[in-house]
């Protein structure tokens, strides 16, 4: 193993008791989709202390694109208990509003521009608090109720505060520019196209992004795909009818809800696309104020995901004839608002050869073969395909560990251990990026 890349796995390994603390305090700690004060402000105070160039508020996510922003008071609210929970009250009011989020940028030069993409947002979940759960078991569970990293990314901010300590620890060994995105609101894919259309991914020439995910039990190792994850978008659908009488006059009522049951039937009778793959769930109805009253008003959270960006225009466009239909059906009133999307995924297959050979060859980790297909979504496709759109290349990869409970589920775990396999290839790929053979 080459000097360098031995020095870079010998330091992510010694790491792991330093990211493992930082690991259970976030995961302590968590804030969902654009409530990330407290996160913020960890990532901005060591970015700042290792002397990183870092960008905050408003100069990270542009304000108008930011999607499903949560209510005025939820955002307060976050600020309010992040500055009880010892953020830094600077540092917070930055952030304060829902402009979450950080990029720190460490310039060595001639070069080029690397990305390295981190998600820092909880799930809006209750965690469990049995004996069986690893941080119910050894205290870390989430103190605020309803929260949970249940996802990995409390482990995806640990590894680029660690990647950022190793960079900064070898800048004299590299030649160009790091960019590390600190990405809020990647649940429900709502923050990574305001940082893209902010303009930080428009010279960058190389961008690497990557999940936790289980492989059950064979240690820990590298996961690479070609394939493409499923497009998506996040669909708000309402119905405005008019309340009347349901005993007296419900002819005079225009019924908000059997719209919205109409629409619900008829969204999950879409006809399937021969593009490829379709998925698509209406995930909450919500409508009526008592069983006397002809409804007035309704509500559904939909999402539609196709396997490619062409096939979820064709999802999101029929979900729109849909919510139409069912609204002149019951002389009621529609629209819908976007909270969420991503386009399609696909690793650059040059990316993918040359991580595999850095990984194995380099690092003597261990990596699964390549697989077809990533599966789910990913916010950070409008990032990589930014980066392609201008001659870049791109990568998603993966974590692999032992793990507990599913994905977004109550018990939701992963090998700590496997932290130090994530920072290595990061530091590794970045470094031999700047000074080798590129692919």
């Amino acid at each position: 193993m080459d000097s360098f890349y031995k020095r870079v796995k010998e330091e992510a390994e010694g790491m792991l008791p330093m990211m493992r603390e930082v690991r259970r305090d976030l995961h302590a700690h968590p804030e969902t989709a654009w409530l990330e004060v407290r996160t913020t402000s960890i990532i901005v105070k060591r970015l700042r202390e290792l002397g990183y160039e870092v960008l905050t508020g408003k100069d990270v996510c542009k304000d108008e694109d930011r999607m499903g922003l949560p209510a005025d008071d939820v955002l307060e609210e976050a600020y309010q208990r992040a500055l009880r929970q010892g953020a830094d009250k600077e540092i917070s009011d930055v952030a304060r509003g829902g402009f979450t989020g950080a990029i720190g940028i460490l310039d060595c030069g001639e070069g080029p521009v690397i990305a390295l993409r981190f998600d820092i947002d909880a799930l809006p979940l209750f965690e469990d608090k049995g004996p069986d759960h690893l941080a119910s078991r050894e205290g870390f569970c989430s103190v605020n109720e309803g929260m949970m990293h249940a996802c990995g990314h409390d482990g995806h901010i640990t590894i680029g505060l660690a990647v950022a300590e190793i960079l900064m620890r070898h800048r004299q060994d590299l030649k160009g520019k790091v960019k590390l995105i600190f990405q809020p609101a990647e649940e429900g894919v709502r923050g990574a196209k305001s940082i893209v259309t902010n303009g930080h991914l428009d010279d960058v020439d190389y961008i690497l992004a990557n999940h936790m995910a289980h492989n059950g039990g064979n240690g820990y190792e590298i996961g690479l795909t070609y394939g493409s994850t499923l497009a998506t978008s996040k669909l708000d659908i309402f119905f405005g009818g008019k309340a009347s009488h349901a005993g007296i006059i419900p002819e005079k009522g225009d019924n908000a809800l059997l719209a919205a049951a109409t629409a619900v039937l008829n969204l999950h009778a879409i006809p399937r696309s021969s593009g490829g793959d379709t998925r698509i769930n209406v995930g909450t109805l919500h409508a009526g104020t008592g069983r006397n009253v002809i409804c007035d008003r309704a509500k559904l959270e939909v999402e539609v995901r196709g396997a490619t960006t062409e096939v979820n225009d064709y999802l999101v466009d029929y979900a729109e004839r849909i919510a139409e239909g069912a609204a002149l059906m019951h002389g009621c009133s529609y629209s819908i608002k976007l909270q969420g999307s991503a386009e399609s995924l696909q690793s650059h297959p040059d990316m993918v050869r040359y991580a595999e050979h850095i990984a194995k060859d380099k690092l003597g980790l261990k990596v699964t073969p390549p697989s077809k297909s990533a599966g789910a979504s990913e916010d950070c496709a409008y990032m990589l395909n930014r980066v392609h759109s201008h001659g870049g290349k791109g990568i998603y990869f993966n974590t692999l560990s032992k793990g507990a409970g599913q994905f977004h589920g109550t018990k939701f775990d992963f090998d700590e251990d496997c932290m130090s396999a994530g920072v290595a290839l990061f530091c590794a790929m970045v470094y031999s990026l700047m000074n080798e053979e590129r692919p």
